[in-house]
């Protein structure tokens, strides 16, 4: 018996989507287990699905007690919840603002206190930046509402002299973080700060550990392309596939069974459209302030899913070569890539690890 998961790719750079519709209330989450067990009975794997973080969050469970389970799940939602409060970088009317949206309203202005995880977030981003030469910059978030590809997409292309205009407020440089003052602070007005191309793999880190403290050991975390596997479904360990980017939603190219370990995906078709020829997505370069083209999926294998959602957009933006060596430089991490020509990329580290099912649908 196998479990197989799709890594779908809904993680931002350029924070264009609400990191969840945070002002109504969360509707009742879809049930995806049997009936509950009774005494004896073998364990068996539970899941709920929860609408959060501008996506759906999935927790599955491999045990016999039901009841566990569901304790578990409610926690850690309760946990993702809380973390998206905290850094969600889009306003809603009665709900109070986050740490993020209270940095961006005073850009320019003043440092602005904030709580520890947040900076360890920013941090984090920071840090990713220096690495990848600024292919990864929270502060891409200066686009907010100018590129459309969720619930407004028109088809339509943003005029090119306000992209330049919005990319020259692009530049992690000017993040001021005061460690010792716990406050943050963006140089310049205007500029915009988001964390959706990171916060995701934070939460889902907070979740796992919410549920080991909730005494379960065998289970799945998963919030859009962010995923963290612990433990195994009995003898047997859980079995991850990477999608094809131009097949269909359930179509892979590659499966590998996975235990204690965090995944993460980025890729150009989830949210975009095709113009004139050419595909236009959500993960931005913010050195053009256009979609990246370097790739069309990167899938990172790393011990957290913190670590794996900060590489993964930076290496699509990066594209193979300098993208590869982005993720060498990281103990225990490798990749999977789709370049943009539609040629396979995968780490040294995954062979004999990593089954090939087939090469990469080709098309826009």
């Amino acid at each position: 018996m196998v479990s197989r998961v799709l890594l779908g790719c809904v993680t931002l750079l350029a924070g264009l989507a609400p990191m969840a519709d945070i002002a109504p209330p969360a509707p009742p989450p879809a049930v995806h287990a049997a009936a509950a067990p009774v005494s004896g009975r073998p364990a068996q794997v539970f899941a709920r699905t929860y609408p959060v973080m501008g996506t759906e969050a999935t927790f599955s469970a491999y045990t016999a007690d039901r009841a566990q389970a569901e304790r578990a799940f409610a926690a850690a939602y309760d946990e993702i919840r809380r973390v998206e409060l905290l850094m969600t970088d889009w306003e809603r009317p009665g709900v109070p603002e986050s740490d993020v949206v209270r940095i961006n309203k005073a850009a320019g202005k003043k440092a602005v206190h904030v709580s520890a995880e947040t900076i360890a977030v920013i941090d984090k981003s920071l840090d990713m930046s220096r690495r990848s030469q600024g292919a990864f910059d929270i502060t891409f978030a200066a686009m907010h509402g100018l590129w459309k590809f969720d619930e407004d997409m028109d088809k339509t292309l943003p005029d090119p002299a306000e992209i330049e205009k919005r990319r020259r407020l692009i530049n992690w440089r000017d993040v001021l973080v005061d460690h010792k003052a716990g406050t943050v602070k963006l140089r310049r007005v205007g500029m915009r700060m988001g964390l959706g191309g990171i916060a995701k793999g934070y939460a889902v880190d907070r979740c796992a550990a919410v549920m080991r403290a909730q005494g379960l050991q065998n289970f799945m975390v998963q919030a859009g392309g962010d995923l963290f596997v612990a433990g195994r479904k009995g003898n047997v360990r859980w079995m991850v596939g990477v999608r094809d980017p131009r097949g269909g939603p359930r179509d892979i190219i590659a499966r590998m069974p996975i235990e204690d370990h965090a995944f993460s995906t980025a890729g150009d078709y989830e949210r975009g459209f095709v113009l004139g020829g050419k595909r236009y997505h959500h993960i931005i370069d913010p050195k053009t302030g256009y979609p990246a083209t370097a790739s069309r999926a990167v899938t990172i294998f790393a011990p957290t899913a913190f670590l794996a959602d900060t590489i993964d957009d930076a290496v699509f933006i990066l594209g193979p070569k300098k993208g590869m060596q982005l993720v060498d430089s990281f103990p225990d991490c490798a990749t999977v890539i789709v370049d943009a020509h539609n040629q396979v990329w995968m780490s040294k580290s995954l062979e004999g690890k990593l089954q090939r099912l087939g090469a990469p649908t080709d098309g826009i």
